[in-house]
C-alpha cells in the first residue's frame, strides 16, 4: 500500500483497510485544522488506486471494511467513484461496508439518485465534519458552508439510506459565542437527525490560523468547566429520535455517551455531577487528536 503523508480516519474505522483515493483536502481552509496543511490536494489515478486494492487483496485476502481517504473522497465524480466501488466489489465480495469523509458541498453536488447508487454499491456510512451550527462561527472558521447547506446535505444523505455520522467541536466559538454555538448546533442536529453525533473538544494546533488568533488574544479558549456548560446546553436542546451521541474522543475532558432521546437525562445528570466537582477532568497532557 502506498500512503502519502499522515493518513487520518475516524476512530470507528480503526480496523478498516484505508485506501487513499485523494491526497489532502479539496477545501483545506478551516482555521482550526492542521490535518492536510502539508499536502497539495489532488485526486489519485484509478490505476494507482487499483494497484493498492490488488496489493491489499494479495496481502490480506478477505477484508470486511474499507475507508476511502483522505479528507473528502466524495469530491470524486460519480464515474470514478462507481469504478472504485465496483473494483472493491470484484476483489472483496465479503466487504460489509465502505466509508469516507464527506463535505456538505460534495454531498449537494450529488443527486439523490447518485447517492442511492453509492449506497447500493457499498457505501454504508459517511462522516461529515460540521463543527458548528452557527453561521457566524462557520464563517469565522472558514468552513465554506452555511448551516442551511449543512442541513440540506444531511437530510439528503438520510434520504439516500446511507448512515450519517456528524462531528461538532466544543469550544469552536470561543468564550464569546459558546451559547450560540451550543443552541444553533443543537438546531442543526435536530433538523438532520443523524445516526451518530460525535462531539470533540477544540485543540489548537500549531501552523493553523486559530493558533495565531489564540496567541494574539483574538480567540479565547473555554476552560473545562465552560466546555461542560456548553455541552449541557447542546444536549438539552437536541430533539432527535434514535441517535447515538458520543463525547468520548481523546480530546474530550470527560467521557459522555448514550442514545438520544432515552439517555438524555442520564447524560445531563452526569454533566451536573461533573460541574459539582464529583468527577475530575482529563489533564491537558492526556488530551489528543
Amino acid at each position: 500500500m502506498k500512503y502519502e503523508g499522515i493518513v487520518y480516519r475516524p476512530p470507528s474505522e480503526a480496523y478498516s483497510l484505508i485506501v487513499q483515493v485523494t491526497i489532502g483536502c479539496a477545501h483545506n481552509k478551516c482555521t482550526f485544522c492542521s490535518m492536510y496543511k502539508d499536502k497539495s490536494f489532488r485526486i489519485r489515478s484509478l490505476e494507482q488506486i487499483y494497484e493498492d486494492l490488488y496489493e491489499a487483496k494479495a496481502r490480506y485476502g478477505a477484508i470486511k471494511r474499507i475507508f476511502l481517504a483522505d479528507g473528502d473522497a466524495l469530491v470524486l465524480k460519480m464515474e470514478m467513484l462507481r469504478a472504485i466501488l465496483l473494483k472493491i466489489k470484484e476483489l472483496f465480495p465479503m466487504c460489509e461496508r465502505i466509508s469516507a469523509y464527506a463535505a456538505p458541498k460534495d454531498v449537494l453536488r450529488k443527486s439523490l439518485e447518485e447517492l442511492k447508487e453509492l449506497k447500493a454499491l457499498g457505501i454504508g456510512i459517511l462522516y461529515m465534519g460540521i463543527e458548528s451550527g452557527s453561521d457566524i462561527i462557520l464563517k469565522q472558521i472558514q468552513k465554506g458552508v452555511t448551516s442551511s447547506e449543512i442541513i440540506e446535505a444531511g437530510r439528503k444523505l438520510k434520504d439516500s439510506g446511507i448512515k450519517l455520522s456528524v462531528t461538532f467541536i466544543s469550544g469552536i466559538g470561543g468564550k464569546d459565542k459558546w451559547k450560540e454555538h451550543a443552541i444553533e448546533s443543537a438546531e442543526v442536529i435536530s433538523a438532520i437527525s443523524p445516526d451518530y453525533v460525535g462531539l470533540l473538544t477544540l485543540m489548537v494546533e500549531p501552523k493553523t490560523q486559530m493558533y495565531e488568533e489564540v496567541n494574539c488574544g483574538k480567540f479565547k479558549l473555554l476552560n473545562p468547566e465552560e466546555v461542560m456548560l456548553e455541552t449541557r446546553a447542546l444536549l438539552e436542546n437536541i430533539d432527535v429520535t434514535n441517535c447515538i451521541f458520543r463525547s468520548n474522543h481523546a480530546s474530550n475532558y470527560v467521557a459522555i455517551g448514550g442514545t438520544l432521546p432515552q439517555d438524555k437525562e442520564k447524560m445531563l445528570s452526569l454533566i451536573d455531577e461533573v460541574l459539582k466537582g464529583k468527577y475530575s477532568y482529563k489533564d491537558e497532557e492526556f488530551r489528543g487528536l
